[in-house]
Parts: structure tokens; sequence; C-alpha cells
């Protein structure tokens, strides 16, 4: 009777244990990351769109208004730097031109008179004053030769002095022509033109924008500006290279380097308070053919590891640990390590993991904790 009851129990204990492996949870599926070794990088990113920006750009518009008389280009045209781009009605301040320029010829030409006749007077005392040494006039006469000279001299002295202020006039007369005139500042393209023949055009008067009449752009040298997060500005410094990437041309990347930091927040209303970061080309030519305007992002490189022991970032959880997983267990374990150089896809690992380690990168699944009982999830890819 006795040796029944060991028996019994053990029945019993056997039959507990397999009702309770029939009925405990299945593993749960969850993606894995092997650890490895690679290059890391710490980056920070633009915000919002940047764009491709020229070197020098200039929207040009007359100095004062008038009708357009003439347009010597079109959309899309190359120039040279000094070529006449427009030209407004202006003959009224042509005739002005001209008129100071015959008040300029009238001026030399009296100089030729009054100094001519200066010479002559200067010669004519220096005859009576030997004449007065001789006794043969009067002193009188002599002084008055003097006088004579001295003020034909004071007039052709006048008279070249006529001739700054006559060639003043036509100056001023020619600066006024010029407001009227468009004169390319330096080589480039003809972007776009406001106006057309025979109509009126006005300069922006102040605090009122207005389209300017010609937009002239220089193609050879492009940059990037780029608006970074305030908080981001401060790791930034001229001469980090930078990875450049476009909507235009997806797949591409050209690299860069940090030209220029903004010396100031831009607060632009229910936006982020940004910095604009100014980046320049590496090669170039590269940029030959880029479009100004063309959206752009810009990812500087603040720091490099090589061959660094590294995680995929999204395993990392809050207090910097992981769940490793325990193959020969099939559970997983909570594991803290030391964090490095950090993207938004890798990490740095310093301490506690080892190359070939397998961690959990689907922490967002329920029941994803240290001690659950899981399975690779064989729909997640491998990393």
């Amino acid at each position: 009777m006795r040796t029944r009851y060991p028996v019994i129990a053990i029945v019993i204990v056997t039959a507990a244990a397999a009702l309770w492996w029939a009925r405990r949870p299945d593993p749960l599926p969850v993606a894995l990351a092997q650890v490895d070794r690679g290059t890391v990088e710490a980056t920070v990113s633009n915000t919002r769109a940047g764009e491709i920006e020229a070197c020098r750009r200039a929207k040009l518009s007359t100095i004062s208004g008038g009708r357009i008389e003439y347009i010597g280009v079109k959309e899309g045209d190359t120039v040279t730097a000094g070529q006449v781009l427009m030209r407004l009605w202006n003959d009224d301040q042509a005739a002005q031109v001209t008129l100071a320029e015959r008040q300029r010829a009238t001026a030399q030409k009296r100089v030729v008179e009054a100094c001519s006749v200066a010479a002559n007077a200067a010669q004519e005392a220096a005859r009576q004053r030997r004449l007065h040494a001789r006794g043969f006039v009067s002193a009188s006469a002599a002084d008055k030769a003097d006088t004579e000279a001295t003020a034909r001299q004071a007039a052709c002295l006048t008279a070249r002095a006529d001739i700054a202020t006559a060639q003043a006039q036509v100056d001023a007369a020619a600066t006024n022509t010029a407001r009227s005139v468009l004169v390319a500042p330096f080589a480039g393209t003809v972007a776009k033109i406001e106006g057309k023949l025979g109509e009126y055009t006005t300069p922006s008067p102040p605090g009122v924008a207005t389209p300017p009449a010609i937009d002239l752009i220089d193609e050879t040298c492009l940059y990037v500006k780029a608006p970074m997060d305030e908080v981001d500005a401060p790791k930034i410094r001229p001469g980090q290279p930078v990875r450049i990437t476009l909507d235009a041309l997806p797949g591409q990347t050209f690299p860069g380097t940090v030209r220029r930091i903004a010396p100031y927040v831009l607060a632009i209303e229910k936006q982020a308070r940004t910095v604009d970061v100014e980046v320049d080309f590496d090669d170039p030519a590269q940029a030959r053919g880029l479009l100004v305007g063309y959206s752009a992002d810009a990812e500087v490189i603040l720091q490099v590891q090589a061959d660094a022991l590294r995680i995929p970032t999204a395993a990392l959880r809050e207090g910097n640990s992981v769940l490793r997983y325990d193959a020969a267990a099939g559970t997983l374990e909570e594991r803290p390590v030391t964090p490095g150089v950090a993207n938004w896809e890798y990490t740095e690992v310093r301490d506690g993991l080892a190359a070939g380690d397998r961690i959990v990168t689907s922490l967002e699944r329920d029941g994803v904790q240290a001690g659950a009982r899981v399975t690779p999830d064989p729909a997640a890819a491998p990393r």
C-alpha cells in the first residue's frame, strides 16, 4: 500500500508538468540583429530642406522708373560683365549729356583764348620792365603791364576751372542716364526677365518687394544652404565633411565641406529655430548642370569611428541596455552597454557585448522583455 503513494505522486507531478508544457505560451517571434564591426559616424542633418544657391546672384532693377525702350537679352542667355541688358527711355537725359558736353567744349575753347591772352600779357609785362630798366618808359607803365599780366593769368586759371565744372556737369548728366540702364555686374545667365518693350517699370520702394527686372545668376559657382536646428549648430565647424543629397537626383551623393555658419538664429513663425549652414561642393565640376533652387539635404559628419563594435540604434533601450538572445535557453537577457559614437542607424558599443552576439531590434512588440521565451522571426530581415 505504501509503495503506491510515491508512484501516484510521480504520476501527478508528471501529469501536471505535461499539462503546463502543453499550455505554456508559444515563444514570441522577434527580430534579431548580430553585433558586428564597422564604421560608425556621428552626424547632424538639416531640419528643413535646404537648396542649391549661386555664389553670385543679382536681382537687378533700374534705379529710376520709366518705359522700357530696349531689352538686349532673353531668358537663358549667357552675358558678359558690363553688357547692357535693359534700357529705359532716356532721350531727355541723353540731351542733358549732349548739352553738358558742348558746354565743356566751349569752356575748353575759352581756355585757349584766355591763356593765349595771358601769355601775351606776360610777355608785354616783361618787355615793359626791360624798357623801364633802360629808362625808356615810366615805372607806372611797367606796373600797369604787370597788373594786366596778373589779371590775364587769373582769367586763364578761371577758364581752366570752368572746364572742371563743365566736366562735372557731364559726369552728373551721364550718371542720371546710367540710372535708366541695366548693366551686367558679372558674367552669368539670365534666369528671369520681368517686363516687355513699351511697358513701364518702377524700382522697389522702401519696404515693398517687387519682382526684379532681370534675375542674373552665375552658374559657375554653386553651394548648398541648409537650415540646421539651433541645438545642433554648436557642433558644426567650418571644414567639416558633408554628404549632399538632392531630391532631384535620388541615389547620388556629393561630397562637400562646411564653408560658413550663419552668426544668428533664424526664427520663423510655426517653425523650429534654425541656423543656416553653407556647404561647398568638394568638386565644383560635379555641381555643373545643377539648377539653382534644387532642394538639397546636408549631412554634416561630426565624428568617425572606424572598425567599431556596433549595434543598430533601434536595439538600444532607455538606460543604455539591450536584450541579448540566449540561443541555448531560447530566452532574452538584459545586458547593460556603454555606447559611444552614434547616429540614427548604428551605435558604437564600447563595453557589454561581443562580436557575434544577437540582440533584439523589435522592442516595440508586446511581451518582449528580459526572461521572455522568444524565437527568431523568419519574416524579419537578418541584419
